[in-house]
C-alpha cells in the first residue's frame, strides 16, 4: 500500500522523540487498548505510557503485541501483552481478569481494535464478511465496554475512547460493510456517553480517515483504493499515527471533563460535522 509521505506530514513529525510525545498526566492510570500493537493504537498507548500510565496491550498478533511491549518496557513504561479476539467474549474476559489481576483496576478502554476487506458492492458482499466487520467494530467494543464500566462506576471515574472511522459517518463506496459497522461503533457510543454522563465515566469515539500504517495497509488494500480515498481528504495527505495518537490521548485524559458520547474528527477536513 503506497503511504503519504508529503512535506506537511513530514513538519508534523519534527522535533525531539519526547517534544513529540509529550501529552496529558496518566500518572497512576491503567490504560488498555485493544488493536495496541501498531499503528494508531500503539501510538496512543506510547503516549499515554510516556504520561505515567500503566498499559495493557490487547492484540490478536501476539508476537506483535509482544514486540510493542518490549519496546514500551525500553522507554520504561509498565505494559503488558495479551493475545486477545475481541469477538470472543470469553476470551475479552479472560483478558480482563488478567489485566486486574495485575494492575488491580481499568481507568481507560481505548477500542482500537479493527480490520478491513476487499473492496465490493453492498449486493456483493459475502453475508459471513458483513457479520465479521460488525463482530470486530461493533461487538469487539461491546464486550469490552461491558468488562469495565462497571468498575468505573464503582470508582466514580473512567474514560473510554473507541476508534470508528470517517466512513461511520460518511459511507465509503465499495466499502458498505465496513462502513456500516463504524457506523454502529459511532451510535453505539452516543448511547453510552448519554448513560454514563453522570458517572464521570466519558464515552467517546474519533474518526479518523486515512492513516499511514491504518488497518487498510494491513488488509490488502490496492493502491489504486488508497489513491481513491486519499484522494478525497482536503489536506491532501493522509494522518501519521502519531496525530491520532495525541488525539485518543486527550479524549483519554483527565483534561476532557464536559464531553461525552460526542464524536472528534480526524479525517483532514473529510468530514466536519
Amino acid at each position: 500500500m503506497t503511504t503519504t509521505t508529503n512535506d506537511a506530514r513530514n513538519e508534523h513529525m519534527t522535533g525531539t522523540d519526547d517534544e513529540r510525545h509529550r501529552g496529558p498526566d496518566f500518572s497512576g492510570r491503567v490504560a488498555v487498548v485493544t488493536g495496541g500493537a501498531q499503528g494508531i493504537g500503539y501510538a496512543a498507548a506510547e503516549i499515554m505510557g510516556d504520561g505515567g500510565a500503566a498499559l495493557a496491550i490487547l492484540d490478536w498478533d501476539k508476537d506483535a503485541a509482544d514486540r510493542a511491549v518490549a519496546s514500551l518496557s525500553r522507554r520504561g513504561i509498565r505494559a503488558l501483552a495479551l493475545h486477545v479476539d475481541v469477538t470472543d467474549q470469553p476470551s475479552v474476559k479472560s483478558a480482563f481478569d488478567d489485566i486486574r489481576a495485575r494492575f488491580g483496576r481499568v481507568d481507560i478502554l481505548v477500542n482500537n481494535a479493527g480490520v478491513a476487506g476487499p473492496n465490493r458492492p453492498v449486493w456483493e458482499t459475502p453475508p459471513d464478511f458483513m457479520r465479521r466487520m460488525f463482530e470486530v467494530h461493533v461487538m469487539g467494543a461491546y464486550h469490552c465496554i461491558a468488562e469495565v464500566v462497571p468498575g468505573m462506576i464503582d470508582v466514580g471515574y473512567g474514560r473510554i475512547v473507541n476508534v470508528a472511522s470517517v466512513a461511520g459517518k460518511e459511507g465509503n463506496a465499495g466499502g458498505g460493510a465496513y462502513s456500516a459497522a463504524k457506523a454502529g461503533l459511532i451510535a453505539l457510543t452516543k448511547s453510552l456517553g448519554k448513560e454514563l454522563a453522570r458517572k464521570d465515566v466519558l464515552a467517546n469515539v474519533i474518526t479518523p480517515g486515512m492513516v499511514t500504517t491504518g488497518i487498510g495497509a494491513r488488509s490488502g488494500v490496492s493502491d489504486e483504493r488508497n489513491q481513491q480515498l486519499t484522494a478525497l481528504i482536503p489536506m491532501g495527505r493522509q494522518a501519521h499515527p502519531d496525530e491520532l495518537g495525541q488525539l485518543i490521548a486527550f479524549v483519554a485524559s483527565d483534561r476532557l471533563t464536559f464531553t461525552t458520547g460526542s464524536v472528534f474528527d480526524a479525517s483532514g477536513g473529510r468530514a466536519t460535522y
